[in-house]
């Protein structure tokens, strides 16, 4: 196969051009800071005690011979943090999340859920010191039975995480909540329940002359970001809490750190680092408020730093799960039905976002017939976190396994399969919501058009392929101050984290 030419890019000033990049001096003369290289007058550092169990009731916690270590500052449990409701709430900018989880996972309450779930923490004057205090910090541990399949936790006698949990319905995300003391509804593992259909897939399926389904089984996937977390934090005498740390979005660690702490988001400022990763998992709080009751009880800074195995133990990846997906076409190619069914495991707390995989499945097709149903399950894992467009990758794998199967069984191209059923500007979608501008067709056709689709292979043990999937994008509220200066130049002032270059193309 040859490569493609260069498009003639002349005329433009940074189109085709290798601007340098802003940041790339001071990382490479290591000038650039990073969350674990503050340094202050004063400053402690805190280490955090997990659980080795995945499920165990906390029935007590005596930290008095870790305190009489010499160097040893400040012991915390999550008996220093208020206690917060069991309810959804909207926060940081529009996303909805329940504050007991968050508490919760920040610091075990009750009950230990997952294997490196934070139990307490240490400030001390060296980092050795702090993780010796650790060894002398005295859990009594009632050991439970885990259930670390989502299947088995939605069965009736699976081991049940959190005992008031109550299993939302509906169309959109909801992260699950904490049923009334009075409720005494039967106890489950699933957080949230949803269902999308369009036209009839019963009588689409019966439309079709060849149908294909498969189960799927899809594993979590660690972000695998080379800077392990790291905060360090102040508080002030006056209440006012400073937060230096790598991030995705500070404005979020902002809103969720004041949230677990109980203090307005007024008191709480967050100075994002030079950030060495995220791919989605630096937008969760794990040491900030940790950092913040550590600084508060001892009257100074205390700097939190995971090592690669708290971070692989102790912060979210993506949620593994179960995916069964049907799709039924006639002999000219037509796509008749489609089905999906999702249990998404969320770990330790919901939150899988299993909604998104609902209406992505099947989205880049026009398909009368669809009816897609998600479960969002809590098991004894660590709380999922984002990755790289949530939970697309295996919606989209398993949609277009199917597809390329079906265009196999049919004698189809894969490319011209998907031509026939190819969603455009107005197709509805599962959500019932029609699409804008799409141009997924006229993206098929370049690729069927260009030299390498079809150039001879080159020899044995090679193939090629083609796929498509949806991203669902988020966003929220953003803003810029922009001037124009006397001598022509603009500047700039915006509040995004500098991530991928985002520094450079600004």
């Amino acid at each position: 196969m040859t490569a493609t030419p260069t498009a003639n890019n002349s005329g433009f000033k940074v189109i085709g051009t290798t601007p340098i990049r802003h940041d790339a001096t001071d990382k490479v003369t290591g000038q650039a800071r990073y969350g674990a290289d503050i340094s202050m007058p004063g400053l402690l550092h805190g280490k955090i005690l997990r659980s080795p169990h995945a499920h165990a009731v906390i029935k007590s916690i005596d930290a008095a011979k870790a305190l009489a270590l010499p160097g040893v500052k400040a012991v915390v449990t999550s008996a220093d943090l208020p206690v917060l409701s069991g309810r959804p709430v909207d926060v940081a900018e529009g996303s909805p999340l329940n504050p007991r989880f968050l508490s919760n996972n920040v610091l075990a309450a009750d009950k230990a859920l997952y294997k490196g779930h934070a139990v307490a923490a240490v400030a001390a004057d060296s980092v050795h010191t702090a993780e010796a205090a650790l060894s002398l910090i005295e859990v009594d541990y009632e050991v439970l039975t885990p259930v670390l399949d989502g299947k088995e936790a939605m069965e009736p006698d699976s081991p049940i995480l959190h005992d008031r949990l109550f299993r939302s319905e509906g169309e959109f995300f909801r992260p699950g909540g904490l049923r009334d003391d009075d409720d005494d509804s039967v106890p489950t593992n699933i957080a949230s329940h949803f269902v999308y259909e369009l036209g009839d897939p019963d009588q689409g399926f019966k439309e079709a002359d060849v149908v294909v389904e498969r189960e799927f089984r899809t594993k979590p996937v660690h972000q695998g970001y080379i800077e392990p977390h790291s905060a360090t934090v102040r508080w002030d005498r006056d209440g006012r809490v400073t937060v230096w740390g790598s991030s995705q979005g500070h404005f979020a660690i902002r809103d969720f750190t004041a949230l677990v702490l109980g203090i307005p988001i007024s008191q709480v400022k967050v100075i994002p680092m030079e950030i060495g990763g995220g791919f989605g998992g630096k937008l969760v709080v794990y040491v900030e408020p940790v950092a913040a009751l550590l600084s508060k009880k001892t009257g100074h800074p205390v700097k939190i730093t995971m090592t690669r195995a708290e971070v692989l133990e102790g912060t979210g990846a993506t949620a593994g799960g179960h995916i069964r997906a049907k799709i039924g076409a006639t002999k000219d190619g037509r796509i008749t039905a489609a089905a999906a069914n999702f249990v998404y495991e969320s770990g330790a707390f919901p939150g899988a976002l299993v909604n998104l995989a609902c209406y992505t499945v099947f989205a880049p097709y026009d398909i009368p017939n669809v009816r897609s149903e998600g479960y969002d399950v809590v098991v004894n894992k660590p709380k999922v976190a984002p990755y790289r467009a949530p939970l697309g990758p295996p919606a989209g794998f398993a949609g277009e396994t199917l597809i390329d199967e079906l265009a196999a069984k049919l004698s189809l191209d894969p490319i011209e399969f998907r031509l026939r059923n190819a969603a455009k500007d107005g197709t509805r979608r599962v959500t019932g919501v029609p699409f804008k501008k799409v141009g997924y067709v006229e993206t098929l056709e370049a690729a069927k058009a260009h030299p390498h689709y079809n150039a001879p292979l080159g020899g044995p043990n090679r193939g090629r392929g083609v796929a498509t999937a949806v991203c669902n994008n988020i966003t929220g509220p953003a803003s810029a101050v922009v001037s124009l200066q006397q001598d022509g130049s603009v500047g700039l002032v915006e509040g995004s984290a500098d991530l991928a270059g985002s520094r450079t193309a600004a």
